[in-house]
């Protein structure tokens, strides 16, 4: 103590600098680092994958674990590559969104991965960030859109210049993404997760469920099949038995002599081709879904899968196929072996990175 009033007296300002810089001091980015990433090593040397993604479902912790988490980031951790997970929406609630994005830039330019990989939620990444991570540091990037079947003229066409690639699901959009002199445009597609969706020894406890948020006119015909005489069970986010777990959910498939999967988007009234197409099957579960003429470039209709035209259409098949339980059986077991020998995400990610980087993933 004595000492420090004797600094005091001779040195002044020294003090009143090293106070005032007390007072206005904030903390550096670069001691935050380790508490916003997330690191996956790989047993093998191959590629470096910065994954950045929401792990909770919407951002909200409360709702569990959200599809990028479960389906991309699990995923690839088990595909064997080396993945640094980066959660924006958890760190933007945290501290700010210009901070976030400073902890983005930070953290990437300090782990200098092979790609980073994007599933934007809506606006929480800059441009500028975008730019920077891109054009100076030179690192590839990558965005995965998931609805641009509503959502390429609000939102997918704004953002895509900004990256080295973006990815797909939707056939339709190649030609937008064209129109708008974009040509990094990679055509992928939904997969199972087969590391988690798993086929189960589990005895048949419903005749019919439907797992998935009540959007749209998914009520209406869930009401429609009761008054049908069909036994259905529902479950997700929206629904009185409201959102079960991963396993839980797994379970669901696999003790589900019928799986539903009401394909229509949130948005409109077009059937997309969702993940449910391949995790049902990846469980060895039998699916009805909607009809989508794309659906039919990743299985045979009505042999390894079943489609609906309609309400009355569905009810129809509903009925047939749970009083044909040996057809029912035969289709699902063909679903099941080409969703694994094809369909996986491990397939789609080598395929995606081979585009991206050529021999680097081999």
């Amino acid at each position: 103590m004595f000492y420090k009033i004797k600094q005091a007296i001779q040195n002044p300002k020294r003090i009143i600098y090293r106070y005032r810089e007390k007072l206005t001091r904030k903390v550096n980015k670069e001691s935050l680092l380790d508490d916003v990433i997330r690191h996956f090593p790989a047993k093998e040397k191959k590629i470096k994958i910065f994954f950045v993604a929401p792990k909770y479902d919407y951002g909200d912790i409360n709702r569990g674990l959200g599809f990028e988490e479960n389906n991309f980031l699990h995923a690839l951790i088990h595909s064997g590559y080396e993945v640094l997970a980066f959660d924006p929406l958890f760190i933007m609630k945290r501290y700010d969104k210009k901070m976030m994005n400073r902890l983005l830039i930070e953290s990437i330019y300090r782990w200098n991965p092979d790609i980073v990989f994007f599933i934007l939620f809506k606006n929480e990444i800059e441009f500028d960030t975008l730019t920077e991570i891109k054009d100076i540091m030179g690192i590839k990037t990558v965005n995965w859109f998931c609805d641009d079947h509503w959502r390429f003229d609000n939102f997918s066409k704004y953002y895509a210049p900004y990256f080295s690639y973006s990815i797909t699901t939707y056939k339709g959009a190649i030609e937008k993404y064209k129109k708008i002199g974009y040509k990094s445009v990679i055509l992928s597609q939904w997969a199972c997760n087969h590391f988690l969706y798993k086929k189960l020894n589990l005895p048949y406890n419903y005749d019919v469920s439907f797992v998935g948020q009540p959007h749209g006119d998914r009520s209406k015909i869930i009401k429609t099949l009761k008054k049908a005489g069909i036994n259905v069970e529902t479950f997700g986010f929206g629904w009185p038995k409201g959102r079960v777990s991963t396993y839980e959910m797994i379970k669901i498939f696999n003790q589900t002599k019928i799986n539903l999967n009401l394909s229509n988007a949130s948005r409109g009234r077009i059937n997309q081709i969702k993940g449910r197409d391949f995790e049902i099957p990846g469980c060895g579960g039998f699916m009805i879904t909607g009809n989508n003429e794309d659906l039919t470039d990743y299985f045979s209709v009505n042999e390894e899968v079943v489609t609906y035209s309609d309400v009355s259409d569905l009810i129809e098949k509903v009925k047939y196929y749970l009083e044909h339980n040996d057809e029912r059986e035969i289709i699902r077991r063909k679903a099941y072996i080409r969703t694994l020998n094809e369909h996986t995400y491990t397939k789609r990610f080598s395929d995606v990175f081979k585009t991206i980087l050529g021999e680097k993933n081999e």
